[in-house]
This record gives C-alpha cells, structure tokens and sequence, in this order.
C-alpha cells in the first residue's frame, strides 16, 4: 500500500509539479473541498427527491403486468458478511416491485453465519450454498451463476443494495427492447448509514470509454444465454473479474442498453473499493491484463499503461499501421509570432516523423508575416497555401487544404496551441486508423493550464460546447473523466485528426451553413449520423500559447445549426447524461429553474 501510495505521489510530481502536488496533498489532509461536497450533496439529495418514485408510483408499479415477465436471477457471492449490511440487502430485495426473481448465494466464509442462514431460510426464492471454503470473488460468484435458472441474471455484491424500483426499470427495458442481451444502469455510493452520494450517470454503451475504463460497474444484468455463450467469471483476473466479463459480454453482443437511472447502491464502508480506490491496488494490475487480453481476442495491436494519473484508468496506445502520411493543416491570418511558437513546438517535440505542415494563411498583409512566410517556406516539410481571392471563410481555406493534401491522415490544428506531449501524433493516429473511428480530439489546456477542452458535447447553450472548461491542472473530475479515453459526441478543430478519407465521404466542412463557426460539431455529428465514433484522447495534449479567443457570436449559424440538428438536439447526447445542467459542459446535475433545462 505504501509502495503504491508513494509511486502515485512520484506520478503526480513528474507530472504536475511538486508545488501543485504538495497541494493537493494538503487538500486531502485538511479537506479544503468539504464546502463544495457538501453543496453537491445537497444538490443530489434535491435531485433524488425531484426524480425517483414516491410510494404511491411504487405501488403501481406493483400492478404493472408486463407482456414478458423474466424471471431474475441475482446471483450474489459470499465472504464474512456482515449481518446487518446482509439484512439491508434482502430487505433491498424483499421491497421489489417486480416479483419473479430469485437470489443465488454463494458462501464461501470459513465457518457458515447461522444469522444470515435462518434469513435465507424464510423464504422460498433463496437458494443459499455453504462452499466451505474461500475461492475468491470469481469462483464465489460462479458457484452463484451455477444455481441461476432465471431468464436474466443480475450480479450483485453482498454488501450493497438495490432501489425498490430496479428490476422493474430492468424488465421494463427488456419489453422495450426485446432482443437485448445486456442491460447496464446508473449507480450511487452508500456510507454505512445508508446516506447517498456521488452519483455516477454514465453514458450510453461507449466502447472506446469501455476498454479504458470499467465505468459500467454496476448494476449489470446479462440474458442466461449469453452466460452460456461467453462463460463465467475468470479467476486469474480476480480484483477486475466484472471489467473481464462485461468486455467479453460486450464483445459477443451489440445488443445492449444502458438504462439511465439509479438502479444501485454501491456501499462505502472501511474495506470497500467505493470507499477507497487505493484499497486493492491487485485490482488495477489484473484491470490492465484484462485490456491486453481483450484486444488480442478483438484482433487489435497496442500496449496497455496504468499511468497512475487515475487508479482504473488505462491507457492503449495502439500499434500505427504503414507508418501513414499525416497533414497538419495550420490555418493563420496575421499573427507570425503565434504560428512560429505553434511550428516550434511541432518541429522540436513531435516524435512521429512522416508529417507535414500546411499552412493555410487566410489573407494575410502584414510585412512581417510575409517576412516570416519567405523564411520558412523552403522547410522541407513546411507548405505554405494562400488562399484565393474565392475563398473568403474558415471551412472554404480548410477544405482546400484537405483536397490539395497528399496524405492519409489529416490534423486541424489552431495557430494558437503548442504541442505538450512529443507522441501525440502517434496517440491520435493509433485511434484515427480504426475502421470505426471518425474523428479524434485532444486535451487542450488553457493558457493558466486548466481544462478547456475535454471533448465536446451537444445540446449544451444551445448548441454544442466543450466539456469540463475551467478544471484545474492536476485536479481530477468525477470517475477521472479528463483522464480516461472517452466516446464523445464532438471534439474541436482546434486539434481534429481524422482520416482523409473521411472527409470525402461524408461532404467535407459545411461552407454555406457553418463558414466560421460550428463547423467542426457539424462535421463531427455528420460522422455520428455515419455510424462512426468520436473518441476524446487525454494523452494528445496541447496548450494554448496565450489566454484563448473568447467564442465570437455568429447567430446564424448557431440558428443554422439548431435547425439542421434539431432531431439531435431533441434527445439527449448519448454521452452526457440528461440529468446534467445544459447551461454548461461540466457534468453538473440540473436544477429546477436553471434557463436552459
């Protein structure tokens, strides 16, 4: 634990500095952030008041006769339980408004609890099994399944508890969705009182988010036969055996779906994971063997890395395929000193070698950036376009320059951002080359290095706006969302890697709807439309040269793209709950009143 403890500390110095790690440190100690979990606390508690059944719609549900009734097996494996959290288990199942289930125990304690036996014994839907001995989690848990004789199983730890109105939401789903094979929800923490907090409203399935990061934990049921299909839970991946059953499941099947309620109560007690995430490092050791192993049965070539920035989050960095052609197209007006800053660090960081640099200038007059332009224009790798006297907006310069650009790869980079990170080509690419994959963007940091971009998402003031703005370096988000490789709906042109191919196929920037704005959202949810995926990579980072543009107003093609989007902008975006304020991309819950919710 220590040896763990001191090398997170290492990371965070080798990254952010001790003066910002010392901070942090001081923080934890004396818990400077208190006031604000406080306040969040109460938002939650407001919202749980705001949005989950009262009694009255409990007993309806109760008379509710769905056209398909599965039976429910929630199989639930066994170790020194504690009574008392056992009690409020069954008790969590005995409240169920929805009755065909049955629960599936596995004991393995040394010496069986006659307690928790006589619990069991009252009632007719328990199926409780003594092991005698301890085979750890998976084998527990298998020993459970091997009891199951419902049409859907549930997994479910022995010291959390669910709502009184989950498995009525889970066949709810399932008579909605009648071939679905894997049904995953939201989820919460539980103190030992019973208190609620730290809700987790996850996306919907986002397989890029997956393989880095199990963010579907619980609660997660899976049709018998697919069980029957991918197998019980491995042993040799013990401390990370749900993420390497939830990644084969999810492998075997694309019917799934996420349904976007509460549906768990994790419990945080002393010894539990919930509470502290350093309390079974094992864990994130045998989380990063079952990444290697999921891409070797995907057909995928890459390294896996727990870099340390956030314990469960993993990085892949793919194997790049025939060292492929990469165009960074740079677009510039005036401003020589931003762009030599932006080409310097490109030149002196950028470990990928076979790129070039396309500098789209947009009209420039100035003496001195022609001055610069003469200097630098005979870099062997260094193209310099001026655009026609036709081309008089944004996407006009920045389709040329994708249609003239021999290359497979294509970067729109701003003028205005320097390089961080020397493999970020090499990060980018490792995702942009996959078949599935649309679009790639960055994280980008603001000139006082906080968070300004972390991807994008949509229906937010409006339109679209970038996600987690304003989080300071070193600071992580809930669940480590600015570290982990993330499905997002959009990402900025201000760092954009896509294939070129790409571009032709679905139209290239839209030049008479969105000329200077909004292009690079209209592309990306042109992608979505397409079938492809947008992926945010936290390990492409750039930062900005000096305190960003503020966003100009171009009314127009903010109505433009209201209009064009409406049938998404009607839903919720799949990646950003919507129980989160639209006011702002900070994955902050709504609140009754806020203008734009």
């Amino acid at each position: 634990m220590v040896k763990q403890k001191l090398a997170k500390i290492g990371y965070h110095i080798k990254k952010y500095g001790i003066g910002r790690t010392i901070q942090k440190i001081l923080f934890r100690i004396f818990r400077c952030d208190e006031k604000k979990k406080k306040a969040e606390q109460k938002i939650y508690q407001n919202w749980i008041l705001q949005n989950e059944p009262k009694e009255e719609e409990l007993q309806a549900q109760r008379t509710v006769k769905f056209a398909y009734q599965p039976k429910i097996s929630i199989v639930v494996p066994m170790y020194d339980t504690d009574e008392n959290f056992f009690l409020e288990l069954l008790n969590s199942l005995l409240a169920q408004t929805y009755t065909n289930w049955e629960l599936c125990l596995a004991d393995g304690s040394k010496q069986k609890n006659e307690t928790i036996f006589a619990m069991c014994s009252r009632f007719g839907k328990i199926k409780y099994q003594f092991l005698g001995k301890n085979g750890g989690i998976s084998e527990n848990t298998n020993r459970a399944l091997e009891m199951a004789e419902g049409d859907f199983i549930a997994f479910l730890d022995h010291d959390d508890c669910l709502p009184p109105f989950c498995l009525y939401e889970v066949v709810k789903a399932i008579n909605e969705n009648p071939n679905v094979e894997f049904l995953y929800s939201d989820e919460d923490k539980m103190d030992e009182k019973g208190k609620r907090f730290l809700p987790y409203f996850k996306p919907d399935f986002a397989p890029e988010t997956l393989e880095c990061h199990n963010y579907m934990t619980h609660l997660v049921v899976v049709k018998k036969t697919l069980v029957d299909k991918i197998g019980l839970l491995n042993s040799q991946f013990d401390g990370a055996q749900d993420f390497d059953f939830v990644l084969r499941a999810t492998e075997a099947t694309k019917q799934i779906v996420h349904i976007p309620k509460i549906l768990y109560h994790w419990r945080a007690h002393a010894k539990s994971t919930a509470y502290v995430a350093d309390t079974k490092q094992y864990a994130y050791v045998a989380g990063q063997k079952v990444v290697e192993e999921h891409l070797k049965r995907i057909g995928k070539v890459g390294t896996v890395a727990n870099p340390g920035e956030v314990p469960g989050v993993y990085q892949i960095k793919y194997e790049i395929k025939a060292n492929p052609k990469v165009s960074i197209l740079i677009l510039n007006k005036e401003e020589y000193h931003l762009l030599k800053r932006c080409l310097t660090s490109i030149l002196t960081l950028t470990s990928y070698s076979n790129y070039e640099i396309c500098i789209l200038d947009n009209h420039s007059k100035e003496p001195k950036t022609i001055a610069f332009y003469e200097k630098i224009k005979n870099y062997p790798n260094i193209q310099i376009r001026r655009a026609q006297s036709t081309e008089k907006s944004v996407s006009q310069i920045i389709n040329a320059g994708i249609q003239e650009a021999d290359s497979d790869f294509v970067v729109q980079l701003s003028r205005y951002l320097k390089i961080v990170t020397p493999d970020w080509l090499e990060n980018a690419i490792g995702y942009a080359q996959n078949p599935e994959i649309g679009a790639v963007g960055a994280r980008i940091y603001a000139s006082n290095k906080a968070i300004w971009h972390a991807g994008m998402a949509y229906g937010i003031s409006g339109t679209a706006e970038n996600l987690l703005v304003g989080l300071p370096y070193g600071k992580h988000d809930d669940f480590g969302r600015e570290a982990a490789t993330r499905n997002v709906s959009a990402v900025s042109g201000a760092c954009l890697v896509a294939r070129r191919e790409i571009y032709e196929e679905v139209g290239f920037l839209d030049e008479t709807l969105f000329p200077n704005d909004l292009q690079d959202v209209d592309f990306c949810l042109k992608l979505l439309e397409k079938g492809y995926r947008v992926v945010y990579n936290p390990y492409v980072e750039l930062i900005w040269a000096k305190a960003q543009m503020k966003k100009q107003e171009y009314s127009t093609e903010e109505e433009n793209f209201q209009t064009k989007w409406s049938h998404f902008l009607e839903k919720a975006d799949p990646y950003y709950s919507p129980y989160f304020s639209k006011n702002k991309g900070n994955f902050v819950i709504k609140t009754k009143g806020q203008a734009n919710d």
